[in-house]
């Protein structure tokens, strides 16, 4: 319940992609009350609202963050378009989940959290794999000591759901411009789980690729990176979602007296005495699987969008975010990224973009 009144939150989901397909879904699932979906093509925001029970599908923003009610604003749009939307939430007074990538670059992002502090609304980043259990527990076993201080981590994957030229994608997706490409996607939550379980990023030597034919792409299927941390630890992060072959991935962290690493939802350690399943956690309730209306998915981009395992992650997000709005006390861990996650991010992918175009050369990531 929203604090001091006795009723549902209220949100409006703008974007009716992932929008629809991840987090109407998870809102529902925790009891939030989802009032409008706002797209660019009325039609399509009106059928996919309908599909799901949602009294309003509009294009027009105004006209949804004005419905009574309406607390939270979600913005699952792309990347350059966030400022604006983000802008709109905050001028009407509403608290606000905005997708990552966060922004275009570092000083969009930073106009951003000055504008949700000074409003004094709630800031949240859709970072939703801090509440998965396996990252969550696997975040705790790190922060923890069991393994020691880290010392070197990998985090590898091979996703091969990209590698046909002729997938169809959104064409801001494939544009450096507008915040597309696989960096923004998929290394913005390796970068926060670093972040997160290890220590900040200080420095960065990077190459950003395209192995997939597709000729008018200017944004990356492919990164590989050096980070350097706060704590003289070193991680190597390295992705495509452009690469024929098995699914491939690897999450490892090296410590001073240990390693721990992730398959799956399990976590494992070794001090020395051999493998170590860690029991999982009984503190992550278990979120219940939503259906998914039929007639949504069309593109291999859609199935990326609409898998099931977002559901449990972001049904967690929100039910942290009820308590904040509530003023409910709770444990803070896993801790919700907000939009000073989102600066810190975007400041590493700005000096991994920036070390590619200068042949790798090491890129300090800036801290002010």
């Amino acid at each position: 319940m929203n604090a001091g009144v006795d009723r549902p939150i209220g949100v409006v989901v703008v974007g009716t992609s992932f929008g629809v397909l991840a987090h109407v879904r998870a809102l529902q699932a925790v009891g939030m009350d989802v009032l409008a979906v706002v797209g660019r093509d009325a039609a399509k925001a009106a059928d996919r609202a309908g599909r799901f029970g949602v009294p309003l599908g509009t294009s027009d923003l105004a006209a949804a963050l004005a419905l009574p009610g309406v607390d939270v604003v979600a913005v699952t749009t792309p990347p350059h378009t966030h400022a604006s939307i983000v802008y709109q939430a905050i001028d009407a007074g509403k608290h606000v989940v905005c997708e990552k990538p966060f922004a275009r670059d570092t000083a969009e992002a930073i106009e951003m959290l000055n504008a949700a502090e000074r409003a004094g609304v709630i800031h949240l980043l859709g970072t939703e794999w801090r509440f998965a259990t396996g990252q969550a527990q696997f975040t705790r076993t790190l922060r923890s000591g069991a393994v020691g201080t880290p010392q070197f981590a990998v985090f590898e994957l091979h996703n091969p759901s990209h590698a046909d030229p002729t997938a169809a994608l959104p064409p801001w997706w494939e544009l450096e411009s507008e915040g597309g490409g696989w960096l923004g996607t998929h290394a913005t939550h390796v970068i926060d789980q670093i972040r997160t379980a290890m220590g900040e990023v200080v420095s960065v030597s990077a190459f950003l690729q395209r192995l997939s034919d597709r000729p008018s792409m200017t944004a990356d299927d492919t990164y590989t990176a050096i980070l350097r941390l706060d704590n003289g630890a070193i991680a190597l992060i390295h992705s495509s979602c452009a690469v024929l072959g098995p699914f491939l991935a690897v999450k490892k962290v090296v410590g001073t007296v240990g390693t721990a690493w992730l398959e799956g939802n399990q976590v494992w350690t070794d001090t020395g005495t051999g493998p170590t399943k860690l029991p999982i956690p009984d503190d992550l309730p278990a979120i219940a699987a939503a259906s998914l209306p039929g007639g949504l998915v069309h593109t291999a981009y859609d199935e990326w969008n609409a898998i099931d395992s977002y559901l449990e992650p972001y049904a967690r997000l929100y039910l942290r975010l009820q308590d904040m709005i509530a003023g409910r006390a709770f444990v803070d861990d896993p801790v919700a990224a907000t939009f000073v996650d989102g600066v810190a991010s975007q400041r590493v992918l700005d000096a991994i973009r920036a070390s590619s175009h200068n042949d790798g050369a090491w890129t300090p990531v800036a801290s002010t």
